[in-house]
């Protein structure tokens, strides 16, 4: 059933999201889970294995890499 409050939480389609709700992640430590998300592929064993290997070999800069 629709309200006629808008929720301010939550964007509507005809605004843009404010600063405030977007999240870089940059603020903490990027996981192997994070850096397997940002490509798109499902979180398995052999994609976190990858993802390990890219976080020992270039770090937080490996996610840095994928997103814009």
């Amino acid at each position: 059933m629709p309200t006629s409050q808008s929720d301010a939480s939550t964007p509507s389609d005809d605004r843009a999201t404010p600063d405030k709700m977007l999240h870089t992640g940059a603020e903490g430590p990027v996981s192997a889970e994070d850096l397997v998300l940002a490509t798109g592929r499902d979180v398995t064993p052999k994609n976190l294995a990858w993802a390990e290997r890219k976080l020992q070999e270039e770090g937080s800069a490996a996610v840095n890499k994928l997103l814009p």
